[in-house]
């Protein structure tokens, strides 16, 4: 029996304060009076109460996992391009080589995770603990191979593998946290779990740096020893395996908000309890999640990669080669710091409406790197907007699509969005490169700056509100419909 299967995995409902005036939602899950104030606000205790509501157990457990998971692999991301390419004399087209296959692997992966996930066991429960388990294991598996390979074909292979995990795990995650929390949370929920895998991103590098350090192995010289770089694998692959071991032991088998193998969508007959895979994208059936995947896709190929950001934030701005390893700490640190309260805003104005926002301050991340300015003011305004861009839209695309898809398929449809966005980013790091050879890094950033803006452009166009959606009204999800006023514009789960 797991410890987490004596617990319950659903977060509690504080109790909606009435105010003179104003209605009180139709069930236990709204948040008070329809109006976007939430439950408790007469009180700053109130606030607490419902705070810590907002955010179940199993979320706060899934976050550890994803902490402890993401110090495993950013201890071996920080180490391993020049492990590759002074240790064992990778070339550099050879690390671009591996490189495309992390990314790719993940992409595609992900569909067939959220699938899986959706298919139900003998005893009706859903699979997403143990896809996501599978996914993790992988990982951890990886980390202790990497001691044992020693030529590129062998290396990639245990690359592979380990995105294969990465892919598998993150629509069964995100299922999880969206079925474990109630609706008009959903927000903050992904915030606090985006924030907590943050700080393992930044912990990471650090503790592969001290790990360096006591195990007296060379960072930079070519041809040296090896045994530096042997510990921190070594040490990755113990903190993975206790990331696992969290997943086991905290989170529950089943989720209260999964919903029965009956739940159709869009009017279709009921869904059978064994999904197929082409059904995942019988899903874009949905307008909803048609519409959010297909602004995914679309902004997506004007998303520049974090690397060329931080490669022209370099030149453009005159930062110090010795400080551009820096650069990704001061995304990651905006971004920890933004997530949950940005969470806890798209809760109230709309998660749609922030996600877009997100997107345009992406957007004025590339007017300042466009811009005359330089220095270090410069430097820590793009990578406070960077870190804000990925605070505004990570967790709150997640928490908008899972408003569209019925529990039963919220797997897959998770994974359907996710993937459109990876591989779409993926297709703009191709094409920005080549630009970027043929014009420069700066007329390059020109025309995807001008075409994040046609784009953010339209997705506005695509995502607007319906008419027929009043706040309070049973279209909107309000709560006539058991659901607060503040997601009118992302709840389109239909009946």
């Amino acid at each position: 029996m797991y410890v987490a299967d004596s617990r319950s995995s659903k977060a509690p409902v504080a109790p909606a304060e009435t105010r003179p005036g104003r209605r009180e939602a139709a069930d236990g899950a709204g948040t008070g009076d329809g109006t976007g104030d939430g439950p408790g606000t007469g009180t700053a205790a109130g606030r607490r109460t419902v705070a810590r509501a907002a955010v179940p157990g199993t979320v706060v457990a899934l976050g550890v996992v994803s902490l402890v998971t993401d110090v495993s692999s950013e201890m071996v991301s920080a180490v391993l391009p020049l492990y590759l390419l002074t240790g064992l004399g990778l070339s550099p087209l050879g690390f671009g080589l591996l490189d495309g296959i992390q990314n790719g692997f993940s992409a595609v992966v992900r569909l067939l995770g959220g699938h899986l996930a959706d298919r139900r066991g003998r005893d009706g429960a859903s699979r997403h603990k143990a896809v996501a388990a599978v996914g993790y294991g992988l990982s951890a598996l990886c980390k202790p191979l990497l001691l044992l390979v020693h030529t590129v074909p062998l290396i990639g292979a245990v690359v592979a593998v380990d995105r294969t995990g990465k892919g598998l795990r993150t629509a069964p995650r995100d299922a999880m946290i969206s079925l474990a929390t109630e609706p008009a949370h959903r927000g903050r929920a992904f915030g606090v779990h985006r924030a907590m895998d943050t700080a393992g991103a930044l912990l990471g590098p650090l503790t592969a740096f001290l790990v360096l350090r006591l195990a007296g192995g060379p960072m930079l010289a070519d041809g040296g020893q090896q045994q530096g770089y042997h510990a921190v694998f070594a040490v990755s692959g113990c903190v993975a395996v206790l990331g696992v071991l969290v997943l086991l032991l905290f989170v529950p088998n089943r989720l209260d908000g999964a919903g029965p193998p009956s739940d159709s969508f869009d009017g279709a007959e009921p869904s059978d309890a064994r999904p197929r895979l082409r059904d995942g994208l019988a899903l874009l059936r949905i307008p909803g999640l048609r519409r959010l995947t297909v602004c995914a896709v679309l902004l997506g190929l004007t998303t520049v990669s974090d690397s060329f950001l931080y490669l022209l934030v370099q030149r453009r701005l005159g930062l110090s080669v010795e400080y551009f390893p820096l650069l990704p700490l001061g995304t990651a640190g905006a971004f920890l710091l933004l997530a949950v309260p940005l969470g806890a805003l798209a809760d109230r104005i709309g998660r749609r409406r922030l996600f877009l926002a997100g997107h345009g301050v992406l957007l004025l991340a590339y007017g300042l790197l466009l811009s005359p300015l330089d220095g270090p003011a410069a430097v820590v305004c793009v990578l406070l907007l960077h870190g804000s861009f990925y605070a505004a839209t990570d967790g709150v695309l997640a928490a908008a699509a899972a408003d569209t898809v019925p529990a039963a398929r919220r797997g897959a449809g998770l994974a359907l969005v996710g993937t459109g966005q990876a591989l779409a980013r993926f297709a703009c790091s191709l094409a920005f490169g080549a630009l970027w050879s043929a014009v420069g890094g700066t007329a390059a950033l020109t025309w995807s700056a001008l075409a994040l803006a046609g784009c953010v452009t339209g997705a506005a166009f695509v995502l607007r509100e319906p008419a027929a959606a009043v706040p309070g009204g049973p279209a909107a999800g309000g709560p006539a419909a058991g659901g607060p006023a503040p997601t009118t514009d992302d709840s389109e789960v239909p009946s």
